[in-house]
């Protein structure tokens, strides 16, 4: 079994100071006013490393696993969220470009593991979530281009990204049990700071997750060159659930940061905070409420590592990937919102980070697959499918 080495405690500690003194200031600056992470930030990150830390040496990256990742994220999430999301932007896409070939992957992986070419993914649509066999949005083949036609939704960073992963049906002649089949994965090149061609947008108002914009993307007739598609013609299913495991081992990681940002925040304030002549922190009810956010956490955290470990030995572990996932986000919100129990009306306000840290834990039971979802995977894994 793989442990917290010396190595492993130095990346954390690494990027726990990065946070304290880099996103955590700008986080609490930002996000009431929901400002947009600055690109100074970005390219800060890039030169310690975070968009590469999955990406093979070979190609300019860390070549390190999901349990370095993980870590990384989940002290990142302690200041910010959507810093720790961010990562994901190079990271995140490396199972989807897995499909790429040699001469493109030496291209285009360099590039992402400086930052220089960060990604955002377009996958789901207004009637497509988890079920992403029921997407529609369409990709006509015109001579040696694509013809890109369709609604997409929920799809973060579009705007400043230098690429989208597009997933569109090529192929709408298909089965109605085989669903998944006839979908195709297009890297769709833009502008820094502008959307793709024929491609318009409306921001998401979102009550959280600040710092980056969420769009609603139409795409009315984008072209791309026939070599912008990524694998092969109608197995775009397969490169858009690759990595699942690692993203939702990300968000446990992004969940337990949260939490663990609350706790800090809610001990901190437990001492300094005086109500009938002594430090909120002397009752036994307050006490005992961080206690059992401690608690929770820890054990959240121990199983993210057995995760980790196990992808990173190449075990498949798409149940204990939802278990994680599903535990780690429920968590999450319990303890945020103890947080802000604990900080009283102060925690209702956006004076305090407690507050930030509830919205953005909510959200973990919805991203990379529901809560309900998780659920789904694991009965599954029990007591097998059921027919349709």
């Amino acid at each position: 079994m793989q442990r917290l080495t010396d190595e492993r405690r130095m990346i954390q500690e690494a990027a726990r100071q990065f946070t304290m003194e880099r996103v955590l200031p700008l986080a609490n600056k930002l996000d009431p006013e929901k400002g947009t992470i600055p690109r100074e930030l970005i390219d800060e990150m890039a030169e310690l490393g975070y968009f590469g830390i999955l990406i093979p040496e070979e190609y300019g990256g860390l070549g390190l696993g999901a349990y370095e990742y993980c870590l990384v994220a989940e002290q990142l999430a302690r200041g910010w969220m959507s810093v720790a999301s961010l990562i994901a932007r190079g990271n995140g896409l490396i199972g989807a470009l897995k499909s790429l070939s040699p001469e493109k992957k030496a291209e285009y992986l360099p590039r992402m593991a400086r930052g220089e070419y960060l990604g955002a993914f377009s996958l789901s649509e207004p009637n497509a979530g988890s079920d992403v066999a029921n997407i529609s949005c369409r990709a006509v083949r015109d001579g040696d281009e694509w013809v890109i036609t369709g609604n997409k939704y929920w799809c973060t960073f579009a705007d400043e990204a230098d690429f989208i992963l597009v997933i569109a049906r090529t192929n709408p002649e298909v089965d109605p049990k085989a669903r998944h089949r006839g979908l195709s994965a297009f890297m769709v090149e833009k502008p820094r700071g502008e959307l793709p061609a024929n491609v318009k947008g409306s921001p998401i108002p979102k009550i959280g997750y600040h710092g980056w914009t969420t769009w609603e993307l139409a795409f009315d007739g984008c072209r791309v060159p026939a070599s912008s598609m990524v694998g092969e013609e109608g197995k775009a299913f397969y490169i858009a659930t690759a990595g699942l495991e690692t993203a939702r081992a990300h968000t446990a990681a992004r969940s337990i940061g949260l939490a663990q940002g609350s706790l800090e925040d809610s001990l901190a304030y437990a001492r300094d905070r005086a109500q009938f002549g002594s430090p909120i922190g002397h009752f036994q009810a307050i006490r005992f409420k961080l206690a059992d956010m401690a608690t929770q956490i820890e054990a959240s955290r121990a199983l993210l590592y057995s995760v980790c470990e196990q992808i990173d030995d190449g075990r498949r572990c798409d149940t204990e990937a939802a278990m994680v996932k599903l535990f780690a986000s429920e968590m999450s919100e319990r303890v945020t919102s103890e947080g802000l129990q604990i900080h009283g009306g102060a925690g209702y306000t956006t004076h305090f980070a407690a507050e930030r840290y509830w919205r953005d834990a909510r959200l973990t039971k919805i991203f990379e697959g529901t809560s309900e979802i998780q659920m789904r995977i694991i009965s599954d894994a029990l007591l097998g499918k059921l027919a349709a």
